[in-house]
């Protein structure tokens, strides 16, 4: 394990190379592995695995929409496809739950029996990629087995963002931990695993540390602030007299399609050295004015997650039968919004 420097903050991280590869693999195609939901991550990591060769099987439940696409991936039903875990997770030695945190809570009840030791006495290693039901299990129910290796691999991007990555051989790296270490194995099967689904770098964190960071940037910098910041600054143009196609360029286009692009290839510092002096000035002035103004709301953020608050919501807001069609309003006005078109034309223009 390597120790890099962050600016004079020492973090451990596993880089690729630290476990020779081969005995990476070996350790993986050891394993017989049950990927628990065929949502975006899930169908992710199991398409990864199988292109890796891995002895992979699928849980999804029947009548949904991950169970048709599971099919159309090729999957068959009753082979390497079932829609009962009584049916898959006994005959697996690793479980990686990749089911919503609302579904997790939702099978607990059916899944925890199932995680018996193996004959011989072999622990099985359930893995999670996200720390949401055992960080928050007094509202969840789910825990950490204490007779099974339990392991978070939480990669850092969309399932959509881990299989385009796979398929370009390019690296997408995770937060890691071991919870659990019952079989002595823990760390070297956790990461035999994140390196079969296309995971080479591993930063080291605790369960509690990635779902704080992941609810606080999903809700901030990751979706909510860039959703809200865009929308008024459109808003603002537009009460001015400026065109859709000028505030949407301005707001969304030239960020998404220049700017942040560069950010992510050459850094933030990169980007305020090469604007324009005009640019440069305006940008450096107004960011600490920008700073000033959101971070009370972070603070106020970070404090909901902590406590719990963002998590009661979610839960209740998924249990409530009439969630999905209030959430579906919701994303239509979005969509019919006229920011939203004036970005679906542009976009046909590229």
């Amino acid at each position: 394990m390597a120790t890099l420097d962050f600016g004079g903050v020492q973090e451990e991280v596993i880089l690729p190379g630290e476990f020779p590869s081969q005995r990476l693999a070996e350790q993986a195609r050891s394993e017989k592995i049950c990927v628990l939901g065929y949502g975006p991550q899930g169908s992710a990591q199991a398409l990864n695995l199988r292109d890796n060769g891995m002895n992979v099987r699928i849980y999804q439940r029947k009548g949904g929409k991950g169970y048709e696409v599971a099919l159309k991936d090729g999957w068959q039903e009753g082979g390497d496809l079932f829609d009962r875990m009584e049916d898959v997770v006994p005959g697996s030695s690793v479980i990686v739950n990749l089911l919503s945190d609302a579904g997790q809570s939702e099978t607990w009840r059916v899944l925890e029996p199932l995680l018996q030791p193996e004959s011989m006495g072999k622990a099985k290693a359930l893995i999670f990629a996200h720390g949401f039901s055992v960080v928050f299990s007094a509202r969840t129910g789910v825990t950490a087995p204490p007779a099974v290796d339990t392991i978070l691999v939480a990669p850092k991007g969309a399932g959509s963002t881990l299989r385009k990555r796979f398929l370009e051989k390019a690296n997408c790296p995770a937060s890691f931990n071991v919870r659990n270490d019952v079989s002595g194995r823990a760390e070297l099967r956790g990461v035999a695993y994140a390196h079969a689904v296309g995971i080479n770098t591993l930063y080291k964190t605790s369960f509690e540390n990635e779902v704080y960071l992941d609810l606080v940037g999903e809700r901030g910098v990751l979706l909510g602030a860039i959703a809200g910041l865009m929308k008024a600054q459109y808003d603002m143009l537009r009460s001015h007299g400026h065109t859709p196609s000028e505030a949407f360029n301005e707001s969304v286009e030239e960020a998404t399609q220049s700017l942040y692009p560069l950010i992510g290839e050459k850094g933030l510092d990169w980007m305020f050295q090469a604007a324009s002096a005009t640019a440069q000035r305006g940008a450096l002035d107004w960011s600490k004015r920008f700073e000033a103004a959101v971070k009370p709301l972070f603070e106020e953020l970070y404090k909901s997650v902590v406590s719990g608050k963002e998590t009661e919501k979610v839960i209740q807001t998924q249990n409530d039968p009439g969630y999905r069609d209030r959430l579906e309003h919701e994303l239509e006005e979005i969509r019919r919004s006229e920011m939203w078109k004036a970005g679906s034309t542009i976009r046909s223009l590229r």
